[in-house]
């Protein structure tokens, strides 16, 4: 039987009632404990990659913790701490307008080792990191998408689109963050099911299994 993806997520930590699929965690925040999410940023996260990827397992690296602030030294940290658990992709749902180094460095290395990682990005605006780093799959919310669904958007600064919204369907929480994080449980769905966990192997199915090609046209 193979092993279950082993996903690594970064944000404000792991929900309770995901414990059984957490396989580590560590908090890089002060008083983080063992990484419990407080702020539920996280809890919405782990919930929509579990949705899209059942067997999928997770470990998580808590960065944020009473609210969404934190250092990109810190991320980076984080970072290189998944990818030395061995994590086959890291969803990345945050973004800086400002390149920082160390986080640039940290996502080199990652991508070297062959770990994919999932960034968000907004719908307008310049680029954001670590989405902009190469090697990154850009993803962020696509109103077409339901859950389980993803677009190939092809566009300057947006790779691919997935659902905007949690499991627990609540708009006050829609946004990039999430799709990011509905697009990494299809790349862990597509990696259970045999797709080779190369960027260009995962890209290629991303892009042959999306609902929709191009991007959202709004019409009056």
């Amino acid at each position: 039987m193979a092993e279950p993806v082993r996903v690594g997520v970064v944000d404000s930590g792991w929900p309770l009632a995901l414990q059984d699929r957490v396989l580590a965690a560590r908090s890089f925040v002060a008083g983080g404990g063992n990484a419990q999410d407080r702020l539920g940023h996280g809890t919405r996260t782990l919930q929509a990659m579990a949705a899209q990827a059942p067997d999928a397992r997770f470990v998580v690296a808590q960065v944020f913790g009473e609210a969404l602030r934190t250092d990109m030294g810190t991320v980076a940290r984080a970072v290189d701490w998944l990818v030395g658990e061995g994590v086959a992709l890291i969803n990345l749902s945050l973004g800086v307008q400002q390149d920082y180094p160390a986080l640039r460095t940290a996502c080199e290395r990652a991508v070297a080792s062959g770990c994919l990682l999932v960034a968000s990005t907004p719908a307008r605006g310049g680029p954001v990191f670590p989405a902009a780093y190469p090697g990154a799959i850009r993803a962020m919310g696509d109103a077409r998408c339901a859950a389980g669904q993803h677009s190939a958007l092809g566009l300057p600064h947006a790779d691919f689109g997935a659902c905007v919204l949690p499991p627990d369907g609540d708009r006050a929480h829609a946004g990039a963050s999430l799709g990011c994080a509905h697009l990494s449980g299809r790349v862990a769905a597509l990696l259970a099911a045999g797709v080779a966990p190369t960027r260009d192997a995962v890209w290629q199915a991303l892009v042959d299994s999306a609902a929709f090609h191009g991007p959202e046209r709004r019409t009056r």
